[in-house]
């Protein structure tokens, strides 16, 4: 049994200019190309996904902003509520709009969302966290990802937003190791 709960409801819940603002992450590892562990093998990124309870496909943890907490804490919750995963929050990838079929409410009726999108280095992978019976975690290359993407705009995070920021971030690294 896990001793976090997951927050529910909408008391706390961000709004702005009819749009119900959520945070959520891209959760990544790397794991070597070959299997015998060697340091010297190329680096292969995966990016963690989720399932939904809702319907096929699968998701990012991603979830209501609300305001006791940053954007970058409660983007660090989802993973923790969503994916059960804990790491570091790297960068912020971009803001992405999305209408919601399921959170239309009195401050957005029409469901309207802004997501800010966060890459996470996972660091640990919890064995109980507060969604574990109804989410099933997938670790997957980005080919992967990008095929098995629920939601349009969470693939334009994934390719657009998450992969632009690890191809900069890469050259950033290289310069400085030089």
């Amino acid at each position: 049994m896990s001793d976090l709960v997951a927050r529910t409801g909408r008391l706390q819940q961000r709004y702005e200019a009819g749009c119900r603002l959520v945070a959520g992450c891209i959760p990544f590892r790397y794991r070597n190309s070959n299997e015998t562990g060697d340091d010297n093998s190329e680096k292969v990124i995966e990016v963690l996904m989720i399932n939904s309870p809702s319907g096929p496909g699968l998701l990012f943890p991603k979830g209501g902003w609300e305001n006791d907490e940053t954007v970058e804490e409660a983007a660090v919750r989802e993973a923790v509520e969503e994916a059960g995963v804990r790491g570091n929050l790297m960068d912020f990838i971009g803001w992405y709009h999305f209408k919601s079929k399921t959170h239309q409410d009195e401050f957005s009726p029409e469901g309207l969302c802004k997501a800010a999108m966060f890459a996470l280095f996972v660091t640990e992978e919890l064995d109980a966290w507060p969604e574990r019976n109804t989410r099933t975690r997938s670790w997957l290359t980005m080919p992967e990802a990008v095929e098995s993407c629920r939601h349009p705009w969470m693939k334009g995070a994934l390719e657009d937003g998450f992969s632009k920021w690890l191809a900069t971030s890469h050259q950033v690294k290289r310069r400085t190791q030089v």
